[in-house]
């Protein structure tokens, strides 16, 4: 099974049939009615657009939110755990939401590695990241208006509560140290996820790797979340930062410790393919070709 099958996570035998299709495949997908071939849309890269858009809301919507319960609820409906363990579930729900259909990317860094090291196909990569950056952008927008009584009460002329949305520096670190550790985060991340998905090492199965995968994100913001606040991910940070811009918290999103902004955006997409680098170039590459290769 491929690295991008593996983090499909799928839950039935049919449900790869994404997999492999072309837009001119369509006559592979069986249509339940004629109904469903009325309504069904027909270009594969559009539905695999759409999972991600989808997956990366549901994403963002619950990461964005259990931030905003513990600081809008003043420490009192949740701590850092709470936001560890919520975002780790997060990133499982996106990808049993979008995994059969996309992969369940759900992260430019990741889509960026997979064509870079597991032959994803490049012309796929825009769709798949505006997809992405768009989904998170609305998952924040769901979690401002549920939010927004509170909001007003706590920050009504928005000046403090950015940080519910997007990433900001630890105030004791310099960007240098942020963006370094955004890198070694997010080859964590990326090195974590070609071991689970190595099927000639101790991989996941399709039905466990959605959870493998979303307790490898707690045990990155349980470990490495101080500094920066662990984006690992430029969709997560930069679709809400947008959507801060645009929702009363103005340029001060981008401005902000030196324009840290593009840090969690540019950092991510280094330490993804460093991760997977190093995993293949220690591991992967010298898997014997067949169990007369292995000495014990």
């Amino acid at each position: 099974m491929s690295l991008e099958q593996q983090l499909a996570m799928l839950n039935d035998k049919d449900g790869t049939r994404y997999s492999n299709l072309e837009d001119g495949d369509n006559d592979k997908l069986p249509l339940n009615s004629k109904e469903a071939s009325r309504w069904t849309i027909r270009s594969t890269h559009f539905r695999e657009c759409l999972a991600e858009f989808l997956g990366t809301m549901v994403l963002i919507a619950f990461g964005d939110g259990v931030v905003a319960q513990v600081v809008l609820g003043g420490g009192s409906n949740g701590d850092y755990t709470h936001i560890s363990l919520c975002w780790g579930l997060a990133v499982l729900f996106g990808i049993h939401v979008s995994g059969g259909v996309s992969g369940a990317h759900l992260n430019p860094a990741v889509t960026l590695t997979l064509a870079l090291f597991k032959g994803f196909g490049w012309r796929k990569v825009p769709g798949y990241v505006l997809s992405q950056m768009v989904g998170a952008f609305v998952g924040a927008a769901i979690v401002f208006f549920v939010y927004y009584p509170h909001f007003n009460r706590l920050d009504p002329d928005r000046n403090s509560t950015m940080g519910v949305f997007a990433t900001y520096p630890n105030a004791y670190i310099s960007n240098a140290t942020a963006f370094l550790t955004e890198i070694v985060g997010t080859a964590l991340l990326l090195g974590g996820i070609f071991a689970i998905g190595d099927a000639k090492n101790k991989p996941a199965s399709p039905y466990s790797g959605p959870s493998a995968v979303a307790l490898l994100v707690v045990a990155i913001g349980m470990a490495f979340g101080m500094n920066s606040g662990y984006a690992l991910n430029p969709a997560r940070d930069f679709g809400p930062r947008l959507f801060t811009l645009v929702a009363g918290w103005g340029t001060k999103v981008l401005t902000l410790n030196g324009g840290y902004f593009w840090i969690p955006l540019i950092a991510p997409l280094i330490g993804g393919p460093l991760g997977a680098l190093i995993y293949v170039s220690i591991i992967e590459r010298h898997h014997p070709n067949d169990d007369k290769d292995c000495m014990i």
